[in-house]
């Protein structure tokens, strides 16, 4: 068993329509002055209104800002810091699916600290508490609300880079799956499997602890046995909670167990084609699950028996079969067979040819290979194994 120690310090407060609670949340925060940060979907929805008001009729300040994209970048980080500061609030509220909650856990850096964001770039280079951020999620996917990672795009080199440092964790985080039901089946897909993902990866981990392996194993369990209730249907509450308190406990997961090949080499993907950080992970998962088949021992049936409709037995169970029931619940949900086709899926200038995928490759496992992640996939790997892995998902 590896020695390992966990602190989970956040407050967390979870049930249907507990976004009412955000003006009392905040003012336990000590804020007088929220900045509102969300992307411009929730905003055409109302949705962000909606929680700017609840908090100006209890007597807060709020200027919002809803200027993100997906896969955010560190202009964005810039433009978001600089209102911050002309606001002059003194909290954030990250109000949104992962890109919000990645540039907020930055901004609450930069707006502190200073500087950019590429400075903080890497492990615990955080130099204490950032401005006090409560976080809200609208998809089950990321779990950022509990992680201390914050991914943000450098376009200057192509590259997501990573900020991890226990310093972002946010003080209080509202899980509310009311949140949820309006997300579009292919957006409910994407972030779902995810999420699934950031447990798939944790509990196969080499740096997994039995805390981790707790929280992954009911992560799996919650998302594998509803993920397809909530695709077909997102106003199932029933199963928007399950996958939302699921993310939430693989959110936990990963940050004290990491993740492995699926999340180094998915970053890549998303900086060189702007291919959906979720969808990215999807269709790369199969591939590299049956790349780390080789070193199971035996988790893979546990992870089967939480995602396949037919349950397998020990005595009849093969690695491969996880494979399958990957590629089959995907192909279920909707997403890309492949990588060409998402990457196609994610163009705005038309069809992207086999050879100018083959010509990134090489650039893509490099920089994958920069991930801490990879030192703790099951099955060790080189630069080599990474270019062959995505060749076999093309």
């Amino acid at each position: 068993m590896n020695e390992f120690s966990f602190s989970v310090p956040q407050n967390i407060t979870v049930g249907k329509g507990s976004l009412a609670k955000l003006p009392e949340i905040a003012k336990k925060s000590g804020g007088s002055h929220a900045f509102l940060m969300s992307g411009p979907h929730l905003a055409k929805m109302g949705l962000v209104e909606k929680a700017a008001n609840s908090l100006k009729s209890a007597g807060i300040s709020v200027d919002t800002f809803t200027d993100i994209e997906g896969n955010p970048s560190v202009e964005t980080v810039d433009k978001a810091t600089a209102a911050f500061k002309e606001a002059g609030a003194d909290f954030i509220v990250a109000f949104g699916g992962g890109s919000p909650m990645d540039v907020a856990k930055a901004v609450g850096v930069t707006a502190k600290y200073g500087g950019s964001i590429t400075e903080y770039e890497g492990a615990h280079k955080v130099p204490g508490p950032i401005i006090p951020l409560i976080a809200i999620p609208t998809t089950a996917g990321t779990g950022s609300e509990v992680t201390a990672f914050s991914v943000i795009t450098d376009h200057s080199r192509d590259y997501k880079l990573t900020v991890f440092s226990y310093e972002i964790l946010r003080a209080y985080a509202i899980l509310d799956a009311e949140l949820l039901t309006t997300a579009p089946a292919s957006v409910a897909a994407a972030c779902g499997i995810d999420a699934f993902i950031h447990a798939e990866e944790a509990y196969i981990s080499t740096a997994a602890s039995p805390f981790s392996d707790a929280m992954a194993e009911k992560a799996m369990s919650l998302i594998g046995k509803n993920i397809r209730r909530f695709v077909a249907n997102r106003g199932d509450i029933e199963a928007a909670e399950a996958m939302l308190v699921g993310s939430l406990f693989a959110g936990i997961a990963f940050s004290f167990a990491r993740l492995g090949n699926v999340h180094a080499m998915s970053h890549p993907v998303s900086a060189f084609f702007d291919v959906p950080h979720g969808v990215a992970n999807a269709v790369l998962l199969p591939v590299i699950a049956a790349y780390n088949a080789l070193a199971d021992h035996g988790r893979y049936l546990t992870i089967y028996n939480d995602i396949s409709p037919v349950p397998a037995y020990e005595e009849e169970f093969e690695p491969m079969m996880l494979v399958d029931a990957i590629r089959e619940l995907c192909g279920e949900i909707g997403i890309p067979a492949n990588l060409t086709e998402a990457i196609n899926n994610a163009s705005k200038t038309g069809p992207v040819s086999a050879e100018e995928i083959e010509n990134k490759i090489e650039a893509m496992a490099v920089d994958a290979m920069k991930s801490g992640n990879i030192a703790v996939n099951p099955r060790s790997s080189r630069q080599c194994d990474i270019e062959m892995l995505y060749r076999k998902a093309l």
